[in-house]
């Protein structure tokens, strides 16, 4: 259907769903059905209750961790890119459909929606399927949404978003799980954050490039079919994946994790007091509340307040030029924090850089307030940028903090809970915008000041260092608890 509108520039807007497509649609549910069922994991009759340490301590990394890590990154630069391609494709959609930027405004809305519900589903089916498995569903939706580039109806185009952003919600918190269970404690933290943050630049650096490449001679609708490719190459990463070995010691498949192991170095001891650290869990639960609080208020000031501050700057008297020079300089600079967040995060203190991150953030809210009560004025709009700095080093630290912090048996949940609020936040305001509401930037920073302030707080005094850390299973937890409580 694509290449047949080569004469029309591509254009699809009001052909007919032909049958064929309609079919192809049905079997791309058959079919996902039919890999979830051959993805299920067998499981030991033997009881994994006893417990099993997981020793992971290389001197230096392996060629298999490298391996690892190159992956990962690939795998999550394919993943970002598919919706930072949202950016790019909406005005050639709207004007192909001519329709209104209110009626284009549900397309980024409804994926979304879609990437929260996929962060919270691929948490649950990461803890049940595993982690490898987990990666293998996403990579398979994520090929079969790129039916998007042939939808003649905007309409059909917002469904299928929505199950783009449910594939690519859960990439993150899984690849996260399984570099926190695979990496040797000592190396782990500085690789948790520089994974994250180039499979961040990346993907957008991919997405713009291939825009700027393939739009002006396909039109907007070739930037959906690149997705087939890459996300073929993600089927094919996730072939060579190994599967998370603590996840194999949870099912009670102890010589497959071992056989892993001994891959990336690592060897299996035997240790009494498993149950103790069962409690352990309720007791990471104030901590549990924090993150949650933290991720919502980097999802409001994220997809909120950065979006709506420059014609709220503007409004208030800053020329243009003032505020767009200020905004480009602190997000350049917001990218050196992020570099900053890696020594600090790995030789520090993980929970201190993550409580310093959203400690940033509160000053430049502060910054943003002292315009409405002051006036214009070039300080409090010099500390309004260390709002988009502290933004971006909580998007470095927060969801690596998270993958360290719990079990192993809950580790999937939690990380995809953890993802899931950091875009909740923003399905609000734009829930907001799309129903006319006016937001009030003094009130909603307000809002989020108190947010963060009570998140802080929980975490200096309820958070667990997991620098160093040994923290996979229910005793290690229950040690690391302790060693807080202490």
């Amino acid at each position: 259907m694509f290449l047949m509108a080569k004469d029309m520039h591509y254009m699809l807007a009001g052909m007919p769903m032909a049958p064929e497509m309609l079919w192809g649609m049905a079997f791309e549910v058959i079919g996902l059905c039919l890999a979830m069922y051959g993805l299920t994991p067998a499981t030991s009759n033997k009881s994994s209750s006893q417990s099993v340490t997981v020793v992971s301590e290389s001197a230096s990394l392996t060629l298999k961790h490298w391996w690892l890590i190159a992956a990962i990154c690939i795998g999550l630069i394919i993943d970002v890119q598919k919706p930072a391609t949202l950016g790019f494709v909406v005005p050639g959609m709207r004007s192909e459909y001519q329709i209104p930027n209110s009626t284009v405004a549900w397309l980024p809305f409804i994926a979304l929606i879609g990437t929260a519900m996929g962060s919270l589903a691929w948490g649950f089916l990461a803890d049940f399927y595993g982690r490898r498995a987990s990666i293998f569903l996403s990579a398979i939706m994520f090929v079969g949404t790129s039916i998007c580039g042939a939808m003649p109806s905007f309409w059909w185009n917002v469904v299928m978003c929505w199950l783009m952003g449910l594939s690519a919600g859960g990439m993150l918190p899984v690849a996260y799980a399984l570099l926190t269970e695979t990496m040797p404690a000592k190396h782990r933290s500085w690789i948790l954050v520089l994974t994250g943050a180039t499979g961040a630049v990346g993907g957008y650096y991919v997405a713009s490039e291939c825009s700027a490449l393939l739009q002006s001679q396909f039109g907007w609708r070739i930037l959906w079919f690149v997705n087939i490719p890459t996300g073929i190459l993600l089927v094919i990463l996730a072939f060579f994946l190994p599967e998370s070995p603590k996840h194999l010691l949870a099912l009670g498949r102890i010589e497959e994790a071992e056989k892993i192991l001994r891959q990336f170095g690592g060897r299996l001891l035997t240790e009494a007091g498993m149950a103790a650290g069962l409690a352990a869990r309720w007791r990471l639960m104030p901590v549990m509340a924090s993150l949650t609080a933290t991720a919502l208020a980097w999802s409001i000031v994220n997809f909120g307040l950065l979006l709506w501050l420059p014609a709220d700057l503007v409004a208030k008297g800053y020329t243009v030029e003032a505020v767009s020079g200020l905004l480009a300089k602190s997000a350049l600079f917001g990218f050196g924090i992020v570099l900053l967040a890696c020594p600090l995060y790995s030789l520090w203190s993980t929970k201190g850089t993550v409580a310093l991150s959203a400690l940033c953030t509160i000053l430049g809210l502060l910054g943003i307030l002292s315009i409405d009560w002051f006036g214009a004025n070039i300080p409090a709009l010099g500390v309004m940028s260390l709002l988009i700095v502290g933004a971006c080093a909580l998007l470095a630290t927060l969801l690596p903090y998270s993958a360290e912090l719990f079990p192993v048996s809950i580790r999937g949940r939690a990380m995809g809970w953890i993802a899931g609020c950091t875009k909740a936040g923003g399905i609000l305001v734009q829930a907001l915008a799309l129903g006319g509401v006016a937001p009030q930037i003094g009130l909603i920073s307000t809002g989020v000041l108190l947010l963060l302030i009570g998140a802080v707080t929980g975490l200096v005094v309820f958070g667990v260092e997991t620098r160093g850390r040994s923290i996979d299973g229910e005793a290690d937890i229950a040690k690391a608890v302790a060693a807080q409580a202490g």
